[in-house]
């Protein structure tokens, strides 16, 4: 009995001496990833399950903050890339730099003489996968941003760019006579002679650092040096060019023209395939002659493609494919603002309304990150429909020769759930926490967890129209009547199937 007794105590002893370890040693991090983070909802795909598995961070520049040239540091959601050989993981946390790039500056009384740059921030995300909320500052460690520098660009000869609006056009003998890459025909700004137009809203990076920049005005592709000076220009086909009605190249965004692309629906979207260098772009929305003209038949956009392995050569257009972008409840047209290649053949998409923080309403129905495959869809390169008088979507409705890409929708933006988790949400009131209007951008990361191979990081960013009480354009204050900070948001998902090594080239690093 005595020994039971002593044997029982002593059980009992080191039971309570467990506990007081397991009660005395740290908690577990919240970001622990031990089972890994809990998948939000699925999208299936050419028969391939996607997993979203929520947001993992957010972080945000503030709308009044200034960048080196003294101006309002805004707009720089439009167009987001990963600098190449910057990012890291140490497994805590992932590091690198970002390039954004804004559109054509503060113009919300009317277009300016904004002269075109990239901008550099370098983050640190430490990613939250938590159920409690985190309050609305505690969020913002979780996306650590810090600005670095800025780089204005200029084209031939060193001459300036504007993103004043456009009527005149460059003449087509104009150009680089030293080398085989002349201009074509170029939107130039109507009040300030001979500064190309630049209202860029994406940009993807090429191995030897120069960069390809896609454009609204033209709408045309652009490569830049690493300096950020103009190199090559690639015009699109005869029916995404916006003609008028006589006929003639007209590159305003003040109106709509007769055929090709519409006001301010240019080149939205922009990717590159790292390994058979393709570059696709893609428009916000259909052309004027597909159904471009009506919020109701805007819905089937073009997607092109062009073979950019030799940068001696001019790029040859080798792709051609129909995106059905997707409806709001009221059967309006969503319309693009960004893409990002997942793998051959699928992509993400940002569709979204205009709604949120500085949007036309608080409350935002559809801010998505869907994906699509063009992977049976039907190539109409070098087709009869590159003529706009041969629509692929007479009045919105679709050409029966044609399969277009197959579009599922994916991640939302407005998921309360999520964005409260992050001090974020959707709907009244219009404050600081309030989810931005308009997200423009993606970046594609590994999470580089041995346990989850096909992780991935989305990173995307907002473009808040350089909204601010305390802005600054071209050196002269103005006050918006309302902050729009610059929102990024992190998710996370799993992309089976994907090639890792393929994506970390496009990051310019090894994995």
């Amino acid at each position: 009995m005595a020994r039971s007794l002593y044997l029982s105590l002593v059980a009992a002893a080191f039971h309570l001496v467990n506990l007081s370890c397991v009660s005395s040693s740290p908690a577990p991090r919240p970001n622990a990833v031990a089972a890994g983070p809990a998948v939000v909802n699925t999208a299936k795909l050419d028969g391939v399950t996607y997993s979203n598995k929520g947001i993992a961070g957010f972080g945000l520049i503030p709308s009044n903050f200034r960048e080196s040239t003294g101006d309002t540091l805004g707009g720089i959601g439009s167009a987001m890339a990963i600098k190449l050989g910057t990012y890291k993981s140490n497994g805590t946390s992932v590091s690198g730099t970002f390039v954004v790039h804004p559109d054509r500056g503060f113009n919300v009384d009317g277009t300016v003489d904004y002269q075109a740059r990239r901008h550099e921030i370098d983050f640190v995300l430490t990613p939250y996968y938590g159920t409690s909320s985190l309050s609305f500052s505690a969020a913002q460690n979780t996306l650590k941003l810090t600005y670095k520098k800025t780089i204005l660009e200029t084209e031939r000869n060193n001459t300036k760019t504007s993103g004043l609006d456009s009527e005149a056009v460059r003449p087509a003998s104009n150009g680089f006579p030293r080398v085989p890459l002349a201009d074509p025909q170029m939107p130039i700004a109507s009040t300030v002679e001979n500064h190309l137009s630049l209202d860029i809203e994406g940009i993807a990076f090429n191995s030897d650092g120069t960069y390809w920049l896609s454009d609204e005005y033209g709408p045309y592709i652009y490569r830049f040096s690493t300096d950020g000076v103009l190199i090559q220009t690639i015009q699109p086909p005869t029916a995404i060019l916006p003609f008028n009605s006589v006929g003639a190249l007209n590159f305003t965004s003040e109106d709509s023209p007769t055929t090709g692309r519409g006001a301010n629906q240019g080149f939205e979207n922009l990717t590159l395939d790292p390994d058979s260098k393709i570059l696709y772009a893609m428009l916000q929305s259909a052309t004027i002659q597909d159904g471009g003209d009506d919020k109701e038949t805007a819905r089937y956009t073009r997607l092109v493609a062009y073979d950019v392995a030799d940068l001696s050569i001019n790029p040859e257009l080798v792709g051609e494919w129909v995106v059905p972008l997707p409806l709001s409840s009221k059967d309006k047209v969503l319309a693009c603002s960004e893409i990002i290649m997942v793998k051959p053949g699928v992509f993400f998409a940002l569709a979204r309304d205009g709604d949120g923080h500085g949007g036309d309403d608080n409350n935002s129905k559809y801010k998505n990150a869907d994906l699509f495959s063009i992977n049976s869809a039907t190539n109409i390169v070098g087709s009869k429909f590159d003529n706009p008088a041969n629509p692929i979507a007479k009045s919105g409705k679709l050409d029966k020769s044609i399969t277009p890409a197959n579009y599922v929708s994916f991640i939302s933006y407005v998921d309360e759930d999520q964005l409260s988790r992050f001090g974020l949400h959707n709907d009244d009131p219009a404050d600081q926490t309030l989810i931005d209007a308009k997200w423009e951008s993606f970046a594609l990361a590994p999470v580089n967890e041995l346990a989850f191979p096909d992780d991935y990081f989305l990173f995307t960013a907002a473009d808040n129209d350089f909204l601010s009480e305390q802005g600054v354009s071209l050196g002269v204050p103005f006050n918006a009547g309302l902050n729009v900070d610059n929102q990024f948001l992190v998710w996370r998902v799993t992309l089976p199937g994907v090639n890792k090594a393929s994506i970390c080239r496009s990051l310019g690093i090894t994995c």
